[in-house]
């Protein structure tokens, strides 16, 4: 096993050992992520339903918000997804905030899409997920400043 190879697999374990925390008692669908620091430091989240379903937060957007309120969204390198059976790829919102995270990070971020069990791990690019994306730099923003 390579030393990304291991990376990676550190990365979905995480995503998995958060899935169990998924609140997720309407869809039964829980799904879990972790994003990887550029120091290496994981951060998880779950996603988090709500009985008016519209206020539903997705496991991506927990996780990246929690790195964000740390003052680390430039420092994100790489996210894992997991969920169901069959595996389970980033919603439309979820490819728009990851858009934030990437252009605020200025650097590519893989995303490694999973199953809640099995070994298959399939690799994407944000740009690949969300083709023709607006983000901050079409507003000029280029990178968040640390204080």
């Amino acid at each position: 096993m390579t030393m990304k190879d291991a990376s990676v697999a550190a990365l979905v374990e995480a995503a998995r050992g958060a899935m169990a925390h998924a609140h997720a008692p309407y869809s039964g669908f829980a799904v879990g992520a972790a994003v990887r620091l550029t120091d290496g430091e994981i951060v998880a989240g779950t996603n988090f339903e709500n009985a008016s379903y519209g206020l539903s937060l997705c496991a991506e957007t927990v996780a990246l918000a929690t790195v964000n309120s740390r003052g680390r969204l430039a420092d994100v390198e790489a996210i894992a997804v997991v969920g169901g059976a069959d595996g389970v790829t980033p919603c439309g919102r979820c490819r728009q905030v990851m858009v934030e995270a990437e252009q605020i990070a200025g650097r590519p971020i893989a995303v490694y899409c999973a199953s809640a069990s099995g070994d298959a791990v399939t690799e994407h690019r944000v740009s690949a997920l969300l083709p023709y994306a607006f983000g901050p730099m079409d507003l000029g923003v280029t990178r968040k400043k640390r204080s």
